[in-house]
């Protein structure tokens, strides 16, 4: 090989190096990274049973069955029916629920929302336009003294 040509080859010896370790890097990186995804139920599904999750989860279609998220957020559509109890950390609802909501941080029921049930919550903070129909426990915060 010629002076030149020598040359050439280590240029390209050396970009395909660099490439290879930036790919590498590059297959690493989206393990470092956590993204946060909220599970959606859309408008034409009709859901029988229970629904169990460890993500946030927006429902806009109809849902006949417990919903458990435990530490999770769940934002109930303005389209949606839930029949069936809800435990989560926040539920916000722009639909219609007949069953017991529980929350551990609050519950929200919009002006077009409605709750055909019992509420336990820590906060709960209603809209004008919003209805409940049942009863509603606000647990008691005890003091250290």
């Amino acid at each position: 090989m010629n002076e030149m040509t020598m040359r050439n080859h280590d240029a390209v010896q050396e970009a395909a190096t660099s490439a290879s370790q930036n790919v590498v890097g590059a297959a690493v990186a989206p393990l470092l990274i956590e993204e946060r995804h909220i599970a959606w139920v859309g408008k034409s599904i009709l859901l029988r049973g229970d629904l169990i999750g460890l993500e946030d989860m927006m429902i806009d279609g109809r849902v006949e069955g417990t919903i458990a998220l435990r530490d999770r957020n769940l934002t109930i559509g303005s389209g949606a029916y839930i029949e069936g109890d809800i435990t989560a950390k926040s539920v916000t609802v722009h639909g219609a629920v007949v069953g017991t909501i529980t929350a551990t941080d609050a519950v929200r029921i919009r002006h077009t929302g409605s709750v055909e049930g019992n509420i336990t919550s820590e906060r709960l903070a209603l809209e004008d336009g919003a209805v409940v129909n049942g009863r509603v426990n606000t647990p008691e915060h005890r003091g250290s003294g």
